[in-house]
């Protein structure tokens, strides 16, 4: 395969080169993963779809996986919501599923950061007793147990997940380095 040697142009400045196209899973390099990351795919998409406002769904991208555990999507509707948000990241897993715009995510890593600090938002929030009116919406009981329980997850996604976020997917072209000997000029031998 050519090797790519300029940035992929992008729209609204998502990085596509740290996402996976749903449809290229089968070069993820854990084939054990493969079907679990695609069951997750499959939630993340009745999750959205299950939003009256939702539109068509026509891209999909995986942004991070653990199979089983947690899952980042990017979606994008047609039409987009109101006419504004064409992208949304979708989050899935053993942990409250959550949708959000790309506006300050433009990749994995910051999508996750935003996933952190909405959950972190909504547990603060129950543990001071505050209203749950301004923060995001979480599908649990608000209590100081799930409080707890979501902070420390966002503890763990913030400490071990988020830095290795923006490793970049497996695309099956050569790497970099095999790119470079590549076009290099051959040494004459003495």
């Amino acid at each position: 395969m050519p090797c790519r040697t300029e940035r992929i142009i992008v729209p609204d400045g998502i990085q596509f080169e740290y996402l996976t196209p749903i449809d290229k899973m089968d070069s993820y390099p854990d084939a054990e993963e493969i079907p679990l990351l695609l069951d997750m795919h499959a939630e993340a998409k009745e999750y959205l779809s299950s939003h009256k406002w939702c539109t068509s769904i026509v891209e999909s991208y995986l942004g991070y996986g653990v199979g089983k555990v947690i899952a980042l999507f990017l979606f994008r509707l047609d039409p987009p919501i109101k006419g504004t948000d064409e992208w949304l990241w979708v989050l899935v897993g053993d942990l409250p599923s959550a949708y959000f715009v790309i506006d300050e995510a433009p990749n994995p890593a910051e999508a996750l950061a935003r996933y952190c600090e909405l959950m972190e938002d909504w547990a603060n929030a129950v543990k001071e007793g505050k209203s749950l009116d301004d923060v995001y919406p979480v599908e649990a009981a608000p209590t100081a147990e799930h409080a707890g329980m979501l902070l420390s997850r966002v503890e763990f996604i913030r400490k071990n997940l988020i830095p290795t976020a923006l490793e970049p997917p497996p695309s099956g072209d050569e790497d970099e380095e095999s790119c470079e000997q590549q076009d290099a000029p051959a040494k004459e031998s003495e």
